[in-house]
């Protein structure tokens, strides 16, 4: 009865509703019951008495055990499915609705096609893009349209109201200047037009074609900075030979390579009212040159010709110079950065001195590769000119020897006024044999001697001359190595560092002590350089003690990158509070190592100079 009744309670426990997966788990959990209830009563044969009277019990015990098992397993194994699909499924299909409820209210809404069979839009919508930053409504875009609109505007209005008119960087393109050239036509108030780096190209410049002829007030168009190239010139070259008002070309970083070149030289030949034309930073050769070289041989007009940063190199200075030979009225040429080097000076100075009646004012050759080879041709021309009175020659390598040649050549001349040799690798002698030139020299203003490393003996030699002689009003002397070279110190940096320290001092401080006291009796410098000399607190000291001397020429004084610290500021503080007649109005004391202690007393000495004098003093820290 026991196991019968067992079985019956068995069968009847098992759910009616299972799925066939579920009977099958079911029934085997109970078999596996039942042989473990088998396996049980074999291993222990002393214990099947107990075992038979409590069979009913311990069967009901085991079934429930193996229910229990069986349940668990799969409703642990579905749960854990469901926590994971259910969230992606329901953001699933929320997603899918509400892209569908944006689709439906944001996109444009087609109207009827029109009898062409196009379909326009009856409402201005928004165009949608997967694109980051795409995503712009069309409205917004309209706004920004009429705001481009409305600057062109008042750009057209300024054209019309003022002389001079700067749209330099406004990026407003071609399209921008057909709009803005229709306000040049005619118009009977501007003189000057900045419309350089605003992305106009050769399409643009057609823009010009019918407005500058019919323009007779426009005296400057500056161009630079726009990539219209050789094809953008020969545009611009056809509509300028109508017109006879323009007298300023600027053409500066247009792209422009030999054939645009040629086509400047044609309108040369034919227009007679340019006078100065600019073409820097461009990519001239020496076929370029040969162009405009023939044109100068024809046009007797032209005054300034720039020419630097192109590409001419020697053979380009040779066919320079044979147009040169023929033309009267160039007075400024510019043709620094073209390589010229020594054997293009010499055919260029034998073309300049070649002509008699010529003035030429202005000579730039900066940076060409000249050495003291080419120094002496330039020297001869410099004996031999009566009208130049602006000579540059900076960045070259001249070195000391070409430096004496230029220094005999000055001697000579009376009208060069303004004269650079920065730059050239020129040492003390150099600038000792150009000081001895100034000392009988009353015409030269301006001397740049900068970036030579002329030393502490050099600014000796310069001061000592410059004390009593000469009328120089600019000396810049700025990295000028007043303290010694840097291998000297290194050396002395090996031996021991308080030499080494005691040494740079010395030095630094010699070589300021000598420029102070030049300025203790000089009356013409008015501008003084001399930054990055490593003049220190002591050298700053010196020129402090200078500056409580009354000085009615010195205005402007540049001490910058020369490492003084705060005793160096409380020293030029305190010299200009006790100089009640100081004429100084400009210090810098930029990239020094000034603290907020020596700053706050600068502030202070300029605050009394302005209370007690009424006189600002600018300083910059």
């Amino acid at each position: 009865m026991a196991s019968s009744s067992s079985s019956s309670l068995y069968l009847h426990s098992l759910p009616k509703a299972s799925s066939g997966l579920n009977q099958w788990r079911n029934f085997e959990f109970g078999l596996g019951s039942a042989s473990t209830n088998r396996l049980f009563l074999q291993k222990s044969p002393r214990l099947s008495m107990i075992r038979a009277s409590t069979e009913g019990s311990s069967r009901r015990r085991a079934y429930k055990e193996s229910q229990a098992s069986a349940s668990a397993f799969p409703n642990a194994k579905l749960q854990q499915i469901a926590s994971n699909v259910m969230p992606v499924g329901s953001f699933v299909v929320v997603t899918f609705v509400l892209w569908k409820v944006v689709e439906k209210f944001m996109s444009p809404k087609s109207s009827p096609k029109t009898l062409s069979g196009e379909s326009k839009s009856s409402t201005r919508g928004g165009s949608w893009s997967i694109g980051a930053g795409t995503n712009l409504l069309q409205g917004f875009a309209a706004k920004v349209d009429r705001e481009n609109k409305q600057r062109l505007n008042e750009f057209a209005k300024e054209l019309r109201s003022f002389r001079s008119v700067d749209m330099s960087g406004c990026n407003f393109g071609d399209e921008g200047l057909f709009f803005l050239a229709e306000s040049l036509g005619y118009n009977q108030t501007v003189e000057e037009v900045n419309f350089s780096a605003n992305g106009i190209t050769a399409a643009g410049v057609k823009a010009f074609d019918g407005v500058l002829q019919s323009n007779i007030m426009l005296k400057v168009l500056n161009l630079s900075g726009n990539p219209i190239g050789d094809e953008g010139a020969k545009t611009l070259c056809a509509t300028l030979m109508e017109n006879s008002s323009i007298e300023i070309l600027q053409l500066n970083s247009t792209d422009l390579g030999d054939e645009g070149a040629k086509e400047i030289a044609e309108l040369l030949k034919r227009n007679s009212t340019l006078r100065v034309i600019e073409l820097n930073n461009n990519m001239i050769d020496y076929s370029g040159f040969t162009s405009l070289a023939g044109a100068l041989n024809e046009n007797n007009t032209i005054r300034n010709l720039h020419l630097n940063g192109n590409y001419g190199g020697a053979l380009g200075a040779n066919a320079l110079a044979k147009g040169l030979e023929g033309n009267k009225s160039l007075r400024e040429l510019h043709l620094h950065g073209n390589s010229i080097g020594d054997e293009g000076i010499r055919a260029l100075m034998a073309g300049l001195s070649s002509h008699k009646g010529w003035k030429l004012a202005l000579l730039d050759l900066g940076n060409n590769s000249i050495t003291a080879k080419g120094a002496f041709y330039v020297a001869e021309y410099i004996k031999r000119s009566k009208s130049l009175v602006w000579l540059n020659l900076y960045m070259n390598d001249i070195g000391d020897e070409g430096a004496e040649k230029i220094a005999d050549a000055l001697k000579q001349n009376r009208s060069i006024a303004t004269i650079d040799i920065g730059g050239n690798n020129i040492h003390a002698a150099g600038v000792n044999a150009i000081a001895q030139a100034l000392k009988d020299n009353a015409i030269i203003t301006t001397l740049e001697v900068g970036y030579n490393p002329i030393g502490p003996d050099g600014a000796k030699a310069i001061s000592e001359i410059l004390k009593f002689h000469g009328n120089v009003k600019t000396l810049k002397l700025g990295w000028c190595q007043v303290k010694p070279p840097f291998h000297k110190l290194f050396a002395f940096f090996v031996l021991s560092l308080l030499i080494f320290h005691s040494y740079v001092v010395q030095i630094a401080a010699k070589g300021a002590e000598y420029v102070a006291d030049m300025l203790r009796y000089n009356n013409t410098i008015s501008v003084l350089d001399l930054r990055a000399n490593g003049l220190r607190d002591e050298g700053a000291s010196c020129l402090a003690r200078s500056l409580k001397v009354v000085n009615e020429a010195l205005t402007s004084v540049d001490l910058g990158f020369n490492e003084i610290r705060d005793d160096g500021a409380f020293a030029i503080a305190q010299a200009l509070k006790a100089n009640e007649d100081v004429t100084v109005t400009s210090i810098n004391l930029g990239n020094n190592f000034i603290t907020k202690f020596g700053q706050s007393a600068l502030t202070d000495a300029r605050d009394h100079v302005l209370e007690m004098t009424e006189k600002e003093v600018e300083i910059f820290f």
